[in-house]
């Protein structure tokens, strides 16, 4: 999503400057919107890990990169670097260090 953010953001901008319209608010707020959703889903994915007694690194990077783009949709591409990294951290879903009995 974070990935076509700016392609979409320049080219309604150019689009806003030819046209006279002003579509680039939107298609900011778009985006801005996906990532506040992207930050509310990571929170409720490290409560949910926490209970669980798994991993909390990808849910904790999830939110770093959510609100890297929510802060700044400049911060697009280290949003989506640290997005992947936590993606994959959620997928492992590795116990905690601190989990009893599990192996």
């Amino acid at each position: 999503m974070f990935a076509v953010s700016w392609p979409v953001i320049f080219s309604t901008a150019a689009s806003d400057a030819f046209d006279g319209t002003s579509m680039t608010n939107g298609a900011g707020t778009f985006f801005y919107v996906m990532a506040a959703i992207g930050l509310i889903i990571n929170v409720i994915a490290l409560i949910q890990s926490k209970q669980h007694n798994i991993s909390i690194v990808g849910p904790v990077l999830g939110i770093i990169g959510n609100a890297l783009f929510f802060l700044s949709g400049a911060m697009a591409f280290p949003a989506m670097v640290v997005l992947i990294v936590g993606t994959v951290f959620v997928f492992l879903h590795h116990p905690s260090k601190n989990a009893r009995g599990v192996n």
